[in-house]
Parts: C-alpha cells; structure tokens; sequence
C-alpha cells in the first residue's frame, strides 16, 4: 500500500529547504570563520541526505510483495529511517563537536558577523516553514494523542523523523545565534565554540530518540491496539465462530500489518463451511482495516490459546 502523499510532501519540502540553507551556510562560514555556522551548515547538508534517504525508502516500501518478500517491503522505509537517526548522530552531532572543540582550541574571532545573522534569520525563516508543514501533517495523523505519546505509537517514521530534524535544527539555529551573539558582545570567540557543542548535543539527544523508536518499528511492533480490537469485535460477530481467543499483530510497513486470529468454530461446521467464514471474516477486517494486508486464522480452543500467551509472559519473566 502507498505512503499517503502528505507524508512525501513532508520529506520534499524539508529537502528543498535544507539543500538552499545548506549552501547558504557553508558560504557564510567561509566568509565569517564561524564554529557555529560551520556546524550549522554541517547540520542542513546532514538533514538534505537525510531527506533523500527517506524517500529511497519511501519508493522502496512500495515495491509489491514477491515470492522472495510474501510480506512487501514495508520495512524497507523503517531500515533507512534508522540510517537516518544513525547519520544525524555520526555526521551531525560528531562534527559540531569536533568543530566546536578545535574551536575552543584556537579561538578566533567571527570575521563579518553581519553576515551570520543575516543567514540564520533566513534560514529560521526557511526551517520554520518546513516545521509547520511537518507539524500539521503530524497533527493530522495523531489525533487526540498528545504529541510524544503519537511520536511513541506512530508507525509511519516519514514525518516523526523531519519533525525532529525540523525541531533540532530551529534549536541549532538559536543557538547558533546565541553563541555568536555573545561571541560578539563580551568579544570572547570562545562563545561561539561552546554553541557548536550544543549544537551538537541537540542533535545527539534528537539521533537517539529517533534511532530508538525506529528501531523497536523494524524489530516488529505490534499495530495500533485498536486494529486488534476490531479484529475480535468483527470475528466475534459472525454465527460460526464460538470464541475469538486473541489476535497477535505485526507492523511490516507504514500501512502494513500481518494479523493472526485465533479462534474457536461451532463444532458442527464443515470444513467448506468453516472456509466460508474464514473468507467472510477476512473481507470484513479488510474493509474496516485496508491496511491489514495478510490474515491467518489458527482454529484452537480457548484453553490452547491461553496456555500459548501464558508461555509468551514466562518467556517475558527474567529469571532468578
């Protein structure tokens, strides 16, 4: 199933702004000899590789299921998003140190200041815009959740991943002016080495949340609690099935989910009939959840049921 178009327009608006700012802050600290511009600049050419990545991943994960992936490739978008998270700690937040660091070592002072503030005014301009188009296509899929609890439970990494990004860099960016401001004002060029630090240390914590998240997606997290509900309530309904024991659930891509239904049939039925239902069940989950691509039905009595789940909590248990 494709990604939702808002999700790509997302990645391309923060890819076209990051590419212009990029380039305007690498001329910038090559006029002003500034730690922090450097870094920054550093930051949007990291964000800019980051974008192209994600929609790698984006026209992989479309890619039809085959006989050597029976599942699609879903996952594929969530292995880049974690290359992502990986780079923005390697590349992003491993330079601004270094940077800020042999800044420290050899300070000297920002040439041109002017210049600085100029850029980093336009890029807040240019990051704030590519924030709230990620903001409001985050708010559209969250809906009551509030935001970190969204950012906990969503299974598409395209437009958590640029919001952090987004977040991280009008952070940087704050900082940036912060420290060549004081760099400026107590004529202390050390100022601006300790802002590139920070820099960097804002993109370290925002690398590890983002890589944490993505990785507990490509592991294989189970789909939204309410998909599993439905799944009960519609197998419950129909006459044939004497018990819905549980379903287990798993999310192989943004808007694939693998479901597995456990349930008990009317002892009487045949076995066309029993298919029957199978079939009825399976369109009925389909339609209400288009997203749940592949449905086995296990037939198993409550009590096979609750010893399996009982063994999965056991396995769960440290031992002594």
């Amino acid at each position: 199933m494709p990604i939702k178009p808002s999700s790509k327009l997302v990645v391309y608006a923060a890819l076209a702004g990051n590419l212009a700012i990029a380039t305007t802050k690498f001329v910038a600290a090559a006029i002003t000899g500034s730690s922090a511009m450097l870094s920054e600049a550093v930051h949007s050419l990291v964000d800019s590789i980051n974008e192209v990545l994600l929609l790698y991943g984006i026209a992989r994960s479309a890619k039809p299921p085959d006989e050597d992936h029976p599942f699609g490739y879903g996952r594929e978008l969530y292995f880049w998003a974690f290359i992502v998270a990986l780079l923005v700690l390697a590349l992003g937040a491993g330079i601004s140190v270094y940077e800020g660091i042999v800044h420290l070592q050899h300070p000297e002072p920002i040439r041109q200041p002017l210049v600085n503030y100029i850029v980093l005014v336009a890029a807040l301009l240019f990051e704030g815009t590519s924030w709230l188009i990620a903001l409001r296509a985050f708010r559209a899929g969250k809906g009551k959740l509030g935001y970190f609890e969204a950012f906990q439970r969503s299974k598409n990494p395209t437009t958590f991943t640029v919001l952090f990004e987004d977040t991280a860099a009008l952070l940087g960016l704050l900082i940036a002016l912060a420290g060549i401001a004081a760099s400026q004002a107590w004529q202390q060029p050390a100022f601006d080495g300790i802002a590139s630090i920070a820099i960097g240390g804002v993109l370290a914590v925002s690398s590890l949340l983002l890589a944490r998240e993505t990785k507990a997606l490509l592991i294989g997290e189970a789909a939204h609690p309410h998909v599993r509900d439905d799944i009960l309530r519609i197998a419950t309904a129909d006459t044939a099935i004497r018990c819905a024991n549980g379903v287990l659930t798993v999310q192989v891509g943004p808007d694939q989910i693998v479901a597995a239904l456990s349930a008990e049939f009317e002892d009487a039925l045949t076995t066309p009939e029993i298919e029957a239902c199978i079939h009825r069940v399976e369109l009925a989950i389909k339609q209400a959840h288009p997203s749940v691509s592949v449905l086995f039905v296990k037939p198993q009595t409550q009590g096979m049921w609750r010893k399996r789940m009982e063994g999965l909590s056991n396995a769960e248990t440290p031992g002594p």
